[in-house]
């Protein structure tokens, strides 16, 4: 996955946080408003809007503002980016833990013996 290095460092450094990934949690069920995302968080709508800034900075959203609304929803293409680049991850490691029981029950069968 060397062609998505910076989108694929910002969408992990975007889910590293709690509050954001309660946000994208939320948006899943469809687009809502900042205010309303806001609204369970115990922080200031300037803190709050720093995770909204870092989440379309990630891609992993999009926001539209019509009059004085601001409504955020979820965009998919960073989440497939990064699946892609952890089923290849997935991939090479059970390839090597399958060469290492392989290898261990190799090594029983010759000590057995």
């Amino acid at each position: 996955m060397e062609q998505y290095p910076e989108p694929l460092s910002s969408v992990f450094q975007a889910l590293a946080d709690p509050t954001r990934r309660a946000v994208l949690g939320r948006l899943g069920e469809g687009p809502t408003s900042v205010g309303e995302l806001a609204e369970p968080f115990d922080m200031a709508l300037p803190s709050f809007m720093k995770h909204i800034r870092c989440l379309e900075g990630s891609g992993l959203i999009r926001t539209r503002k019509q009059g004085r609304v601001r409504t955020c929803a979820i965009q998919t293409k960073p989440f497939a980016i990064a699946e892609a680049w952890l089923s290849a991850q997935r991939a090479l490691w059970e390839g090597r833990t399958d060469r290492l029981e392989q290898f261990v029950t190799a090594q029983q069968k010759d000590t057995s013996q």
